[in-house]
């Protein structure tokens, strides 16, 4: 159940590229994140939707304007205090997985772990527990290669939650994977809603978009409308 208390904030938000002149990827965003609420960023591609979900997260700061995530400003942030940022208030779900081949599943859940000083035991069984907990029980010690795509994206979800993160960030989570495995993809997204998590999910399809909560329509880097579900 979603609170008034903001976990993400948009204040009128701006973000220019320099690309052989400046492109604004965001022309000025305000826009609130509830504690435990779900919601669907959906655009045509250059709207400004993946920008967003780069800011929210930490991995870009603002030309103009104030992101806040859980009470901290990250447009004033320096490297550090984003990293520690995306190490321990955010989860990220890629498309593209992003998770490192050479290492087993356990040890890819554990990873941000590493670098917020957890012991090499304590590691593993919060690791263990979050890929029991995703239906890969069973798969702890395979590595990327020898997973399915449904299971490699199961496996970068653990891995989201591992620090226990104030959001967790979806760009396009079921991009990679067919129909069917998709549908179980956003069925475990919709659990970990259900279960108190804010979600913020980036996507072109409006089948996905629909099991969130709200949908957040941007074009031109502005939000067009907010569309209650």
């Amino acid at each position: 159940m979603a609170t008034a208390d903001p976990v993400v904030e948009f204040a009128d938000v701006r973000k220019t590229y320099d690309v052989g002149g400046p492109v604004a990827a965001l022309a000025g965003v305000s826009l609130s994140l509830p504690r435990g609420s779900y919601t669907a960023v959906m655009g045509p591609s250059g709207s400004g939707k993946s920008t967003l979900l780069n800011l929210a997260g930490g991995l870009d700061t603002p030309t103009e304007g104030r992101v806040l995530v859980d009470g901290r400003d990250l447009s004033t942030a320096t490297e550090s205090e984003l990293a520690a940022v995306r190490g321990t208030e955010v989860g990220f779900v890629f498309q593209t997985f992003n998770l490192l081949p050479r290492l087993t599943a356990v040890e890819n859940v554990a990873l941000p772990l590493v670098f917020d000083g957890w012991d090499r035991d304590r590691r593993r069984e919060r690791a263990s527990d979050l890929l029991t907990e995703v239906g890969l029980g069973d798969r702890l010690d395979h590595r990327p290669p020898e997973l399915s795509g449904g299971q490699r994206q199961r496996v970068a979800i653990a891995r989201a939650l591992a620090p226990d993160p104030a959001v967790i960030l979806a760009d396009e989570p079921t991009g990679n994977v067919d129909t069917d495995t998709g549908d179980r993809i956003m069925d475990l997204l919709d659990d970990l809603h259900a279960a108190g998590n804010t979600v913020l999910l980036v996507t072109h399809e409006r089948r996905i978009a629909e099991r969130a909560e709200r949908i957040v329509h941007v074009r031109d880097g502005v939000v067009e409308e907010v569309e209650a579900l």
